[in-house]
């Protein structure tokens, strides 16, 4: 008998032991990860997410051409239906500026953003938005040669059938987000605003425990515990007074001891870097940081995805980012001065960006500003001697007044 209720225990002992170790291990497999809820009410995660998405909503898709002619290569803009789509309506439920908006938000923070392509033949009738969380990536196992499929509400698509944009992906199907990434960092944050929230909440009065030096009555009890709640509901009532042999015995710190501002401006700061988005705020840093490189990454997903393979020899997508300054006009300005002076642009150009009507003017200035030179006709005029010169004229033949022939 005695055997038997030693083994009985040792066999207790061991299941003991076992639900333990089964604790342990769920609590490592169920490591807790902040949400896109959590992670979005973080101020400044929110403020970087939506500031970059509406930059770069704001920033239209064009499609352009090169072209060689004589020798000489140039670049067209081709009006085409798939600009339309992408910045206009979509033929989907999301008009162009929610769908750079949404498609920016999943690359963010969860590293990939999908949108399917609908075709009829070779013409794309829509571009339907896909949430990350319907989005399942079915790889092979093969390191060189990969492929994948993509699976959505249990049906299986291929990648040509979807606009695909990654952020820091090593196979071209799955990304990395801000999430995924810096997943510590934002758990701190995260907790960070829980604890202003306690503390809050609970008018900032400190946690701690009761320490008495002889037992309690239940009555005295219950009473101390109703006052405890109400010291903690943050009411008018914020004294409670401890009888003889009762003393407070604190167990946290206040946010002042714990430099709570001084750790909340660090961790705010070192999710600005990740953005790209300068602590320091200057508007040309946050664009070549911040939005250039998430522009660049629709680019090339854009000229893989929605443009056929003969057109890929000679037509792409790219942002037109003068938009960006639409909202500084000392900026664009100054832009324009720049590009008038270099001869990069003519006046009638830059009033067209402005959505002025034309004044007919098409000369460039030349080295001295007293001198213009005309494209169409190649004829170079000196205001100051009332003489033209044709360029292209071998003879060198001087007109002396320009309305005499």
């Amino acid at each position: 008998m005695k055997f038997f209720n030693f083994r009985n225990k040792n066999q207790e002992q061991e299941n003991e032991i076992r639900q333990s170790d089964d604790l342990i291990l769920k609590s490592f497999l169920s490591e807790d990860t902040i949400s896109e809820r959590e992670a979005m009410n973080i101020p400044a995660v929110s403020k970087c997410v939506n500031l970059i998405a509406d930059t770069v909503s704001m920033i239209p898709i064009k499609l352009y051409k090169e072209e060689n002619a004589g020798g000489k290569r140039k670049t067209v803009e081709v009006e085409d239906e798939r600009c339309d789509l992408f910045n206009l309506d979509t033929k989907d439920t999301l008009d162009g500026v929610q769908f750079k908006r949404a498609l920016v938000r999943d690359y963010l923070l969860f590293g990939g953003a999908y949108a399917y392509i609908k075709k009829r033949r070779n013409t794309v009738k829509s571009l339907n938005y896909v949430s990350f969380e319907n989005v399942h990536i079915i790889e092979n196992f093969d390191p060189i040669f990969k492929d994948y499929n993509i699976l959505i509400g249990g049906q299986s698509y291929k990648p040509f059938e979807f606009l695909k944009v990654l952020r820091s992906t090593k196979d071209g199907a799955n990304g990395l987000g801000i999430i995924n990434q810096n997943q510590e960092l934002l758990k701190v944050a995260y907790l960070t605003l829980k604890f202003e929230q306690s503390l809050v909440s609970t008018g900032g009065s400190k946690k701690g425990f009761i320490k008495s030096e002889k037992k309690i009555t239940k009555e005295a009890m219950d009473s101390l515990k109703r006052a405890w709640r109400e010291l903690y509901c943050n009411t008018e009532n914020n004294v409670i007074v401890l009888n003889d042999n009762l003393d407070f015995k604190e167990a946290s710190n206040t946010s002042t001891e714990m430099q709570l501002n001084e750790n909340k401006n660090s961790i705010n700061n070192s999710i600005l870097d990740i953005f790209g988005v300068p602590t320091d705020w200057n508007w040309e840093t946050f664009i070549k940081t911040a939005v250039m490189p998430i522009l660049s990454a629709i680019e090339c997903a854009l000229n893989r995805d929605l443009l056929l393979e003969k057109e890929k020899k000679s037509l792409y997508f790219a942002f037109d980012t003068k938009e960006i300054t639409k909202g500084d006009i000392k900026t664009r300005f100054e832009a324009y001065k720049t590009a008038l002076d270099a001869n990069l642009m003519q006046i009638d150009e830059c009033r067209y960006m402005e959505d002025l009507e034309p004044l007919g003017l098409n000369f460039i200035k030349l080295g001295l500003q007293d001198v213009l030179f005309n494209p169409q006709t190649k004829e170079v005029y000196t205001p100051n001697t009332n003489k033209v010169t044709n360029i292209s004229d071998t003879g060198g033949e001087n007109f002396e007044n320009r309305n005499q022939k």
